[in-house]
This record gives structure tokens, sequence and C-alpha cells, in this order.
């Protein structure tokens, strides 16, 4: 296994369900894993370019073809779990597109095996 086949977030056939269903309504979008405050921890979905990210943002990778990225200080603490991003009835986080839809992005997680650490050390990506 090389360290490409090892992605740091992924996401269940209901997450790229609603994200294929968000985009066709507003475009292009991006994702960023909330840190708390008002949102608690929970996955956002923004028009792509709303949110503005900079050197303190780690892209993690993609769901369904959207960036998706994390803060670097929470990365720190997530860095040796691969996110699952999940979908579940409710109301999510205040500004983020899913809301209306009456569902809501989770952040589920593994630890990653020792040997995909590794495999991700030796590529600089944790």
């Amino acid at each position: 296994m090389s360290q490409e086949e090892i992605p740091q977030v992924t996401a269940t056939d209901a997450a790229i369900h609603l994200t294929d269903l968000l985009q066709q309504k507003h475009g292009p979008l991006m994702f960023h894993q909330s840190g708390g405050c008002c949102d608690g921890s929970a996955p956002m979905c923004y028009p792509r370019g709303e949110f503005i990210t900079g050197d303190s943002d780690v892209l993690l990778g993609f769901i369904a073809g959207q960036p998706f990225y994390i803060s670097r200080a929470q990365f720190e603490y997530w860095k040796h779990t691969q996110l699952i991003i999940d979908v579940v009835p409710g109301r999510g986080g205040m500004f983020s597109l899913e809301g209306p839809e009456g569902l809501r992005f989770l952040a589920r997680s593994r630890v990653f095996s020792d040997n995909e650490i590794l495999l991700l050390t030796q590529a600089g990506k944790i």
C-alpha cells in the first residue's frame, strides 16, 4: 500500500450524495472541519471561496471532488486518524449549507494502523 492509497478524509455514500445535491444547488463547494465554538466540531460546508483558508489550514483531501480543510492546530490532534464524513438527520451548523436539507454532516474517525502512519509520515503528510 502506498501513501497515495491512504486518504486522510473519506465520506460515506450518504455524504457524497448530499455533497452532490448541494453542489447542484450552490455550485463548487469546500469543507472545513470546525474546531469548536458556535457549531461544535462539525464539518462545515460552504460555497467555495466564501470561507477563506490560509497558512493555518491543512488540505486533507477531497469529498466528491470538493476540497476538505482542517485547521493546523486541530490537525495536530487528529493527524493519526482518518476522518470519515457521514450524514445524520438534524440541523447542522447555522453557517453550513446542508442545514435547510434537514441533515447535517458528522465527522467520524478511525485511528490509522502503524503501517499507515509510517507511510503517511514518510510522505510528509503527518
